[in-house]
């Protein structure tokens, strides 16, 4: 991948959600939402603080994380739709 995020951002790639209900019925991609989960690419070095040191980041690339459906800005690389996101904005870390 070219990209490698800045300070305390990740790029993170969408999981794809299910197509399917629990009773077999099919949903259509125009009527899918978008999903909220997705996989660490690639972390920056973190933030600094007020000192000047760098604060390391939580995520590492590999984690499975949830996110806000809006959050983070999407850039197409490769032919890939990615999110660029500060570390703030993931809520939570998914343990397999």
């Amino acid at each position: 991948m070219n990209l490698r995020p800045l300070h305390d951002r990740v790029i993170i790639k969408r999981l794809d959600n299910e197509t399917k209900t629990a009773s077999g019925i099919v949903i259509p991609d125009n009527a899918a939402e978008k999903p909220d989960q997705g996989e660490v690419l690639a972390v920056g070095a973190g933030k600094r603080d007020e000192a000047g040191k760098t604060i390391p980041m939580e995520v590492k690339v590999g984690d499975r994380v949830l996110f806000g459906k809006y959050a983070g800005q999407t850039v197409k690389v490769d032919g890939n739709e990615l999110l660029v996101m500060r570390e703030e904005d993931i809520m939570a870390v998914v343990q397999k």
